[in-house]
């Protein structure tokens, strides 16, 4: 279409200024701590409760009697008040004890008394995933749970060589199957694009101290929750000749309809673990502070694993302080996450006591609350005390869906812990104020409102707008994006047009954090002022953002002015 009039007329033309700003990713919270199941020291991302509780498990037993993790309690209050991703880092008091469990004989007749078609092994880890035993009459496990799962071969068909597999729940029986995965027209045949392997996938994951990497070993990707194919014995390479039958050398190798079990696995909660307000110095759940090193040290590569805050309840720094400040530098370091840590055991009942161990530490990565609370554990029922961090996954992700991240997740319209019995200490306006003053956010009881978290500092020191949390999230979550954005201009050319597509992206997504109260004002500044010749011949591109974060009315006062009759108002 001609953009010129060359001869009288009219010229219809079109600009469009639609274009829609790229979204950033969102990512989630981060929880490093022991769980009942689930991999061990491989991080996972999970998107609900219920998904957590497949993979990872809510309630163990220890001793006579039951318990939850504070891991398992934070999840549940992450996601009950909105939370999207969380992942979830599970470690245990030694992972070279922890194993998986093996299918029994998965058959292949006549072979399956000397060696099974193929082998199954459970992502989980642990003696709780073992689900050996014969069954009842019924076909019920005595040992089967909703933590271990069994598996059951249907649909044999020799002629196409081809089954289907499902994996059910440990604790279900023959007449009513729970079936978690169902995984159908399966074949031996490595050459074939449905191989068992190929399907399920047959990826190991282990974590690596000396390279802090997981390495895998392995062909295929796995895609099944709950299983990887461990071997196959059997397969059936060019399962049909070349008139499109079956060799009959290999048709005795396709498993015959049959169910079974997984066992061998080894791993247990460790005697005599302390849980809930008796965790202490030498024992925090049946772990110790070195139980977590691997983790915190996986967890500082922010290339593979991206989250906005990270918790790590049942580590608190009168006594895990060494820990402690490893996750605080590997949180400054990255930059994209905020650290929400614990600073004492539920012993510590003085306010002086707190604030003194809030006084070793000066970032604005990272902040504290207290004092304990009591809940209703959802695992099992009973009234329990947690650290305050168990329930501020929940408090920020409340505040996320109802505001954003810039927002203080603080006070009665976002700070209510609705699942709180009553707070450990019942803190008067004064031990607040003290609190406060020392960095430490407090925990308040009002009457007819309930517990509230009542301050949003960070642990900086200095006085700067970084030393309040709203804040730092906003700057976390505006480098998050912004990053991202430039991240797509690496290697382009350094150009006017690649600095507009820069700043096409960046203007349009601040103006929209401003006007959802993010920021008072901005500037960005990419061109020539800042790009001069020689900044461009060392192949550099700078980029400068100027942000003015909007505060948080934390101290409101009225002022109630008595006047006498007759007395007239000021305008």
């Amino acid at each position: 279409m001609a953009e010129t009039l060359i001869s009288p007329g009219v010229l219809a033309r079109e600009n469009d200024t639609s274009f829609v700003t790229a979204q950033p990713i969102t990512v989630g919270a981060a929880i490093i701590g022991p769980t009942v199941k689930g991999p061990v020291e491989i991080p996972t991302i999970v998107s609900s409760y219920s998904e957590y509780v497949n993979t990872f498990g809510d309630v163990l037993t220890s001793g006579s009697d039951t318990y939850s993790y504070f891991t398992s309690i934070a999840a549940y209050n992450y996601f009950v008040n909105g939370g999207e991703t969380l992942l979830v880092a599970r470690v245990v008091s030694s992972s070279t004890d922890y194993t998986s469990a093996i299918s029994t004989a998965i058959s292949g007749s006549p072979q399956a008394a000397s060696q099974p078609a193929f082998v199954l092994e459970t992502i989980s880890k642990g003696v709780i995933t073992n689900s050996t035993s014969t069954q009842d009459s019924k076909g019920a496990l005595p040992s089967g749970s909703v933590n271990n799962i069994r598996w059951q071969i249907v649909n044999p068909n020799t002629s196409s060589g081809t089954f289907n597999l499902l994996v059910r729940q440990g604790n279900d029986t023959t007449n009513s199957n729970i079936v978690l995965e169902t995984w159908t027209n399966l074949s031996l045949d490595p050459q074939a694009s449905n191989y068992v392997a190929k399907v399920i996938g047959d990826y190991t994951y282990n974590y690596n101290p000396s390279t802090v990497q997981i390495e895998i070993s392995g062909s295929y990707p796995n895609a099944s929750k709950y299983i990887r194919v461990k071997s196959v014995n059997l397969p059936t390479p060019g399962y049909f000749t070349n008139s499109g039958t079956a060799k009959p050398q290999y048709t005795s190798s396709i498993p015959i309809a049959a169910s079974g079990t997984f066992g061998g696995a080894e791993g247990d909660v460790k005697g005599g673990a302390n849980f809930y307000e008796n965790i202490n110095s030498s024992n925090t759940q049946g772990l110790i502070a070195a139980n977590y090193t691997n983790m915190v040290n996986l967890l500082s590569n922010q290339d593979d694993y991206r989250f906005n805050a990270l918790f790590t309840p049942g580590l608190y720094s009168a006594d895990y302080s060494s820990i402690i400040s490893s996750i605080i530098t590997n949180t400054q370091n990255r930059g994209d996450n905020i650290y929400v840590m614990d600073l004492v055991p539920y012993s510590t009942t003085t306010a002086t006591t707190v604030i003194n161990e809030a006084a070793n530490y000066d970032t604005s990565y990272a902040a504290t609350y207290w004092p304990w609370c009591q809940i209703k554990d959802p695992g099992t029922g009973k009234n329990v005390w947690v650290p305050a961090s168990t329930m501020i996954a929940g408090v920020y992700a409340y505040n996320d869906k109802v505001a954003a991240t810039w927002f203080a997740p603080a006070g009665i319209n976002r700070g209510g812990l609705s699942t709180v019995i009553r707070a450990a200490q019942k803190l008067p306006q004064s031990s607040r104020d003290v609190l406060y003053d020392g960095k430490v956010n407090p925990i308040a009881t009002f009457p007819g409102t309930g517990t509230v978290v009542y301050g949003q500092k960070t642990l900086q020191v200095n006085s700067s707008a970084l030393d309040r949390v709203n804040v730092r999230r906003l700057l976390i979550t505006l480098k998050s994006y912004i990053s991202q954005v430039a991240n797509n201009l690496v290697f382009e050319q350094n150009t006017n047009a690649t600095r507009n597509q820069f700043l096409n992206q960046v203007n349009p997504y601040l103006e929209t954090v401003q006007q959802k109260q993010g920021l008072y004002a901005f500037r960005v500044v990419m061109d020539d002022t800042n790009n001069t010749a020689d900044v461009i011949d060392r192949n550099q591109l700078i980029g400068q953002i100027y942000l003015q974060p909007t505060k948080t009315a934390e101290f409101i006062y009225l002022d109630f002015n008595i006047t006498p009759t007759g007395a007239t108002f000021p305008v």
